[in-house]
C-alpha cells in the first residue's frame, strides 16, 4: 500500500470520527433543548399575567413577576409559606433518614455473615416490589390509631425503611467497598458504629448524594400520602397547594399564580441537585479511574 492510499484512509477515518462526533453533539443538543424548554416555558409564564398567558406563549419575560409572587404569597386560602416549610422539612428528613439507615442496613447485610442473611435480603427486595397504594389504607388506619393524623412525622419517619435506597447502597458497596478496609479498621480498634460512620460513610458519598436527590425529589413531589394524612387547608404541602390552586373555578383561576407557585416548588429541587452534583461527578470519576 503506497503513501497516498494510507493518507486517504487516515483522512477518511478522521472525517468519519468528526462526523460521528458532530452527530453526537446534535443529538445531545436536541435532548438538552427538549429537557430545558419546558423549564423555560414555566419561567416565562411565571412573569406574565393570566390574560397574557391565555393569549399564547411568550418567548420574552413579562412585567408581572412581582405581581404574581405577591398574589401567590398573599392568598389567604393558600398558606404558601407553611407549605414550603412543611415540604422542606419532610423532604430533608426523609432524605437524611433514608440514606443513613438504608446504608446502615446494607452494611449490616454486606459486612456480616449470619444464618438468615439471604432470607433478609430477599424479604427486603420483596417489600421493594410492593406498590404504596396497596398498604395505604392500613397505613392511614395505623397512623390514626397512633394519633399521627395531621402531623408531619408519619410522612418522614417511615423513610427509615427504604428498600429501594437499601438495594442501591448494597450494590454500590459490592462494587466499591473492599472488606479489607473494614477489617483494617477493626484491627485498629475502631468500634462497629465507628467503622461505619468514619470509614464506610465517606466512601459512600457518591451513592448517598444520588439517593439523597432521588429521596428528596420523591418526597417533595409526593401528593398521595400527604393528602391522606394532612389537613389540606391548615397544614398542607406544596403539591397539595398546587392541586388546590389548579382546581379553582375558571372565574377565580389565575394562571400567573399557578405558574409562579410551580416555579417556587421547583427551585429547592434544583438547589439540592446543584449542591450534591459534585459528589455524583466525583463518583463517576472515581469509577473511571478504577476501571
Amino acid at each position: 500500500m503506497n503513501t497516498s492510499s494510507v493518507k486517504a484512509n487516515e483522512k477518511s477515518a478522521l472525517f468519519s470520527l468528526h462526523a460521528r462526533r458532530a452527530l453526537a453533539y446534535i443529538v445531545l443538543t436536541v435532548l438538552c433543548f427538549l429537557c430545558l424548554f419546558f423549564f423555560y416555558v414555566l419561567a416565562m409564564n411565571a412573569t406574565h399575567s393570566h390574560y397574557e398567558i391565555q393569549r399564547g406563549f411568550n418567548l420574552l419575560p413579562g412585567r408581572d413577576f412581582m405581581k404574581n409572587l405577591s398574589a401567590t404569597l398573599a392568598d389567604s386560602s393558600l398558606p404558601v409559606l407553611k407549605g414550603i416549610r412543611n415540604s422542606l422539612l419532610i423532604s430533608a428528613l426523609s432524605a437524611l433518614l433514608s440514606i443513613y439507615f438504608s446504608a446502615l442496613t446494607a452494611y449490616g447485610i454486606y459486612a456480616y455473615d449470619f444464618r438468615l442473611k439471604k432470607l433478609a435480603f430477599t424479604f427486603i427486595i420483596l417489600i421493594m416490589s410492593m406498590p404504596t397504594q396497596i398498604s395505604a389504607l392500613g397505613f392511614v388506619r395505623l397512623i390514626g390509631r397512633m394519633g399521627g393524623t395531621n402531623h408531619l412525622w408519619p410522612l418522614f419517619l417511615p423513610a427509615i425503611a427504604s428498600p429501594t435506597v437499601f438495594y442501591f447502597m448494597i450494590q454500590y458497596m459490592k462494587s466499591s467497598l473492599p472488606m479489607e478496609i473494614v477489617e483494617a479498621a477493626r484491627i485498629d480498634g475502631c468500634s462497629e458504629f465507628g467503622t461505619f460512620n468514619r470509614v464506610v460513610l465517606p466512601l459512600l458519598k457518591p451513592a448517598m448524594a444520588v439517593q439523597a436527590i432521588f429521596s428528596f425529589v420523591a418526597s417533595w413531589n409526593n401528593y398521595f400520602t400527604p393528602a391522606l394524612i394532612l389537613d389540606s387547608k391548615n397544614n398542607p404541602t406544596l403539591p397539595i397547594l398546587i392541586a388546590t390552586l389548579r382546581s379553582k373555578d375558571v372565574a377565580s383561576l389565575d394562571m400567573g399564580s399557578v405558574y409562579m407557585l410551580i416555579a417556587v416548588a421547583i427551585l429547592p429541587v434544583i438547589l439540592v441537585y446543584l449542591l450534591l452534583s459534585k459528589f455524583i461527578v466525583a463518583g463517576v470519576t472515581l469509577g473511571s479511574v478504577k476501571g
